[in-house]
């Protein structure tokens, strides 16, 4: 039985009479966007009239499960709540119409959302009315406008599929967790696992043991070009430096400051440009080189999808799809690519008509990530975006160009410095042509040695031995849980960025310096659900249920049968829950204080947002605070007051008098509790590149600043 609804026949007569009617009206476009809509709308002209269904306009149930696990898990739609007059105006501007085309998102989503527009708009499955393009420009408009197809009931099967397993674990899994912990906590598919591998990590920061080793770096010179090497060995063989002995005895086998050139080893070495974005590597790229969060990064994309006025050639959609996992380029723009490298930087720079080779398990329904007309360089349309969207479209542009780029050829040259049977190593290379480094320099700079020949002798000018100890691994960042959920195969381009914002909004996790650290209720729902629920956080399962899933959408599975092979052994774990899971008891924690309203002492409670103070004689008194960290600096405004830490409403840390609202001081940067001796203003601690921090006047006309510290 397929997911799809069947839809009501209209009698021949009837369907005559009404088309009829309509044939004088004009052909209705329904996107998703409003953006979008006046977009297409001047694209593709007078008989054509653009709405927007704003997203889907028909959903489960968020009151039960709406899902009849019985009926082979028939899922039962409503119409969603508020948008009763959109759907009325839809179904009246249906009616008037010549033709209706439905021209939702290209993904699974965007083919469901088409799916259901057919269904309350009565459109016949077998019409072609369905039309997808992947990127907002004339020509790829009015192209898609010239071969319409059916709506692809595979790929609505997919998504409602994804839609049905997120919704029996949610909803199945949530009441135990309400009931057993505490309310407002929710389980899920995909988050479960990002949460288990947030806590798997710090449990293997919190058993990490550090291990000592040391190093042996010398600077030695040539002539009178200097360069550095690093101990390598001893007779011939790799040595480790475990231990200052280690070192002592190395060292104590060094006499005098020449060392021979025992081998001289040279190279050529290629780098290929890198490929062009997909959703993960545009999440991670956005994270790590302009700090966009994973949301904000998906946020100026749509912006930039849907399009921006460039001034005389009017709105222009400017990047392709967003949500993609292929790395594949049209013809098309690899011929408009290879124009554009042609006339800037010469012939030899173009690699036109290479294949880029897509990752394995990539859906590959449309292109990478890129934009929709390259000559539309970042410097020529710069003046018509925002700072945030102009940092983003110049990663994706450069990104882009870069991957229709010839390869950087290097020069390398190892060379092995002895005495006495002490080895050292000095690497260094030369880029010899830039290929894409033109405009994408993700490399390591020169590093050139002097010429050296086997059997000289060069100087030892100084060796500095260091200790060091191992470190323990990082702890995630936005990007790195992309990637890492990405690389084992958990969840596809549209969830990671709603997945990691769930974690957040339900306290599981808390970003801390841009790393992500379990909470204790985290760490207690990830427990329960390791114990009870394997499958949902076994990472193979779940890869495995994404690629039933990517065979759904090609038509080579049915969809209940990927259902049901989950919900049967899932359903045996829920009985075995709800009778074995003990209740767990959160204790608050004496606060240490009484309450200043009835006298009673307060408590530390945890709640849906973090924990709080609250009085113990709840619910008699209502009194709740929030718990605030103090810096331990006086309010330079009102110079009564401490300086807090607090938070707004997106998260992000500033600093305030504890004051509020008597005193209204806000900083973003942190006080230190001093004046500044040139202006006389407070001074503040401001992050630099590379980890460090650097004391500066507050005031914007004062250069003051003090050494920057590590």
């Amino acid at each position: 039985m397929p997911i799809t609804e069947k839809t009501k026949t209209k009698p021949k007569a009837k369907k005559k009479a009404v088309t009829k009617k309509i044939k004088a009206g004009k052909n209705l476009v329904i996107v998703e966007s409003p953006a979008k809509a006046k977009t297409i709308e001047k694209y593709l002209g007078r008989n054509f009239k653009v709405v927007a269904s704003v997203g889907h306009i028909r959903d489960l149930k968020k009151s039960s499960m709406s899902v009849d696990i019985e009926n082979e898990y028939t899922p039962q739609y409503i119409n969603i709540r508020g948008k009763a007059p959109l759907i009325n105006s839809l179904k009246k501007e249906a009616k008037a119409a010549k033709a209706v085309y439905l021209a939702s998102d290209p993904d699974r989503e965007g083919e469901a959302i088409a799916w259901h527009l057919a269904h309350i708009l009565n459109l016949p499955l077998e019409e072609k009315n369905r039309v997808v393009f992947n990127e907002i420009t004339k020509d790829a408009v009015k192209n898609a406008f010239k071969e319409p197809r059916v709506i692809d009931v595979d790929l609505v099967d997919a998504q409602q599929a994804r839609r049905i397993l997120d919704r029996l674990v949610g909803y199945s899994i949530s009441p135990i967790l309400w009931k057993k912990v505490k309310k407002g906590l929710s389980a899920g598919r995909v988050q479960s696992i990002a949460l288990k591998l947030i806590v798997d990590r710090e449990n293997e920061i919190n058993a990490f043991v550090p291990k000592e080793y040391w190093s042996i770096n010398g600077e030695f010179k040539k002539g009178t070009k200097k360069f550095t090497a690093a101990f390598w060995g001893v007779d011939g063989k790799k040595r480790a430096l475990d231990h200052n002995d280690d070192v002592i005895e190395v060292m104590e086998r060094l006499d005098g400051p020449d060392f021979k050139v025992e081998k001289v080893e040279k190279k050529k070495r290629t780098r290929n440009a890198p490929l062009p974005y997909t959703t993960s590597s545009l999440q991670q790229d956005a994270a790590n080189k302009i700090n966009f969060r994973t949301r904000k990064t998906m946020m100026v994309a749509q912006q930039l999808y849907e399009g921006i006025t460039l001034g005389t050639q009017g709105h222009q959609g400017l990047i392709t799809y967003m949500r993609t996992d292929s790395t594949r380029i049209s013809p098309v723009a690899q011929v408009a690519a290879a124009q554009y490298i042609v006339d800037q930087f010469g012939e030899a720079y173009s690699k036109h008509g290479s294949k880029i080779k897509n990752a394995a398990g990539a859906q590959d329904a449309h292109e990478a990530i890129r934009p929709s007309n390259v000559f539309n360089t970042p410097d020529l349309i710069a003046k018509y975006l925002d700072k945030d969207q102009l940092r983003l479209y110049t990663l994706i542009w450069n990104r882009f160009v870069a991957s229709q780029m010839t390869a950087a050829l290097y020069d390398t040259v190892k060379v092995n410095l002895t005495q006495n049977g002490v080895i050292f190593t000095a690497n260094g290379s030369q880029v010899k042509f830039d290929g894409y480094l033109k405009i994408y320099n993700d490399a390591d700079k020169n590093n050139m040695l002097p010429e050296m020949q086997e059997g000289e002798l060069v100087k030892k000018t100084a060796l500095k031995p260091e200790q060091h100890f191992t470190q323990p691994p990082a702890r995630y960042s936005e990007a790195t849980l992309v990637k890492t959920l990405e690389e084992i195969g958990v969840g596809r381009p549209s969830t990671y960025a709603p997945t990691l914002e769930t974690i957040q909004k339900r306290y599981y996790v808390r970003l801390v310096t841009k790393r992500f650290e379990p909470t204790e209720l985290g760490e207690i729902v990830n427990t329960l659900i390791v114990e009870f629920f394997p499958n949902i956080v076994n990472t193979e399962f779940t890869a495995e249920m994404e690629r039933d899933l990517d065979e759904v959408e090609e038509g080579k599975q049915r969809w209940v049968s990927v259902v049901d092979q989950f919900y049967k052994p899932f359903a045996k774990e829920l009985n075995k829950a709800e009778v074995e899971m003990e209740k767990i008891q959160i204790k608050d924690e004496p606060a240490g204080f009484d309450c200043d309203l009835c006298g009673h002492p307060m408590v530390i409670k945890l709640g849906r947002f973090g924990k709080f103070y609250a009085c113990s004689n709840f619910p008699d008194c209502h009194n709740t605070k929030a718990i605030v960290k103090e810096i331990g600096v006086t309010c330079p405004l009102c110079h009564k007051g401490q300086v807090i830490e607090r938070k707004t409403k997106k998260n992000r840390l500033f600093y305030g008098c504890d004051r509020y609202p008597e005193c209204e001081f806000t900083s973003w940067d942190k006080p230190v509790g001093r004046d500044c001796p040139k202006s006389g203003h407070y001074l503040v601690e401001k992050k630099v590149r590379g980890g460090g921090k650097q004391v500066v006047c507050s005031s914007d006309t004062c250069d003051y600043e003090e050494e920057k510290q590590k």
